[in-house]
């Protein structure tokens, strides 16, 4: 609001500033719609999720759950948090119907120290999620932390870009994990860059249920 127009409705009684208001979104909506009626188009998405800040798996979840809601079968590879319980995987465990959700991961590489005990993990799961993106019983697949195995090139970039490009018409597919390689970006559909403005980590604070795990 300009301060000419902040002025102008500093100067009206309440009745006048509610007819103001009225118009105005009046005349927001019809661009609006205008706008709307422009996007007809409707298939599946490549969504990555990546940055530094918190919350890139947990937003990709909460599409997973509204998935869900929709009656979607729908498919999870989780290529890092494998020996790690997490509220979201017992949740999504009572809807077996509709849910397949394979953890697969060995833990951070940090942890494990063996780059190919990590590079056998990382290959055991793309190989299912590939097979999950093929497979025409889901409508979407969460790649959870995959972005971590392209980060150490556990994965070759190039197979992974393929066969994302190359996926079903109709299925989305999530990817998560911060530094996102520039590949995949390319071709996504929808990018989020998760920016970090305070963690309470570096407060002292760990990791507690319910809001990490």
């Amino acid at each position: 609001m300009t301060d000419k127009t902040q002025k102008k409705t500093d100067l009206m009684s309440e009745a006048e500033r509610d007819a103001y208001h009225a118009e105005k979104m009046k005349k927001k909506k019809a661009a609006r719609d205008k706008i709307l009626a422009t996007k007809t188009e409707e298939r599946g998405l490549l969504i990555v999720h990546t940055g530094k800040g918190k919350g890139k798996s947990t937003a990709a979840f909460g599409m997973v759950f509204r998935a869900i809601g929709h009656g979607f079968n729908v498919g999870v590879v989780q290529f890092v948090k494998g020996k790690w319980g997490t509220g979201e995987r017992d949740i999504l465990e009572k809807f077996p119907d509709q849910v397949t959700i394979k953890a697969m991961g060995e833990g951070f590489t940090w942890d494990v120290a063996d780059r190919q005990r990590d590079l056998a993990a990382a290959r055991a799961a793309w190989e299912t999620a590939k097979a999950m993106i093929v497979d025409e019983r889901y409508k979407m697949v969460l790649l959870d932390e995959l972005n971590i195995c392209l980060r150490y090139d556990y994965l070759p970039i190039e197979e992974v870009v393929e066969t994302l490009r190359n996926k079903p018409h109709d299925t989305h597919v999530i990817v998560t994990g911060r530094n996102g390689k520039d590949e995949l970006i390319e071709i996504a559909d929808l990018v989020t860059e998760m920016t970090e403005i305070k963690h309470p980590f570096r407060a002292g604070v760990k990791a507690q249920a319910g809001i990490e795990f």
